[in-house]
């Protein structure tokens, strides 16, 4: 969220437009009826929300519910980690792109310092929360952090995910000559550590997995959305704050589904989410690489 456009007099949804708890609680019991196993909580950043660790306990009650993560620039996780992980959440993935203070702060945009997250990291390993690490690379940037992120991962037996430079919403002001191509990173990172591939753990598995013999935990990974789109395989949903459902990182418009919750028309809901799913067409990563461009929400909207 950059501080230049969420600066201290940009105007956020007013409170009643957001979901809220019980509302989020019940939408995801409607999905999980349908076949949804695991559960994300994203954004923007999710410990912003008040009381965060209440809505991970009511979603860990919903019978079906296999994995419950969330994704966080890591912050506020020193206070927050062991709230989480009593509560239920089961893992973290923590989006953090550079270890050099100054690499980071010209990345992230919101005056937090790397040592904070890393200590956020090592926090929510001691509580036993699962942690990944999340890199966005962008050329000429934060190139130079790679090898680094990978023995910080290595040290802590954790997977680190690199993901190519994206173009979603338009205030990353992306240019795909920005674009480090997963396939040159690999080759990068196997010059410092012999890596081995690892095959997929489920359909619709997004990173391209590998790791080092007899090496437990340590993993990496790479999103390689821009060189290699996968939309193809693509199973995720997201429903955003203000109660919309996207069936793309990268859709421009959801189906509306508040006041249908709000007013408890399940059963018509239900049958409009299956229509929503059944429908769906999006494949923006795909259409990218043939010239085409559209309108995207931003990734603090519709969350990673």
């Amino acid at each position: 969220m950059p501080a230049e456009i969420f600066g201290a007099d940009y105007v956020f949804l007013p409170k009643e437009e957001i979901l809220r708890f019980g509302e989020i609680e019940k939408m995801a019991r409607l999905l999980v009826g349908l076949g949804v196993q695991k559960l994300r909580l994203t954004g923007g950043e999710p410990l912003l929300r008040r009381e965060l660790p209440v809505l991970v306990a009511m979603l860990r009650k919903i019978e079906g519910v296999e994995d419950i993560a969330m994704t966080t620039n890591g912050t506020r996780l020193i206070q927050h980690a062991a709230a989480l992980k009593e509560a239920g959440l089961d893992r973290v993935t923590v989006s953090l792109d550079a270890i050099d203070a100054e690499i980071f702060a010209q990345m992230n945009g919101i005056g937090a310092k790397p040592y904070r997250i890393i200590k956020g990291i090592d926090e929510a390993l001691k509580v036993g929360l699962g942690v990944k690490i999340n890199v966005v690379v962008q050329k000429a940037v934060n190139e130079s952090e790679v090898i680094p992120m990978v023995q910080l991962a290595r040290e802590r037996k954790i997977p680190v995910r690199f993901i190519e430079f994206m173009d979603t919403g338009t205030t990353n002001q992306w240019k795909l000559d920005q674009v480090v191509p997963s396939a040159e990173l690999l080759a990068r990172i196997q010059q410092e550590v012999a890596l081995v591939p690892i095959a997929a753990k489920h359909v619709g598995e997004t990173a391209t997995r590998y790791g080092v013999e007899g090496e437990d935990g340590f993993e990496v990974g790479f999103i390689s959305s821009v060189t290699k789109p996968f939309c193809q395989a693509c199973n995720r949903m997201r429903l955003s704050a203000d109660g919309k459902l996207y069936a793309c990182l990268f859709a421009a418009d959801g189906l509306d589904v508040k006041e249908a919750i709000r007013s408890g028309e399940w059963e018509a809901l239900e049958s409009r989410v299956q229509e929503f799913w059944g429908k769906r067409d999006a494949r923006y990563s795909m259409l990218r690489a043939e010239g085409v461009t559209q309108d995207k929400p931003e990734m603090s909207y519709i969350g990673g």
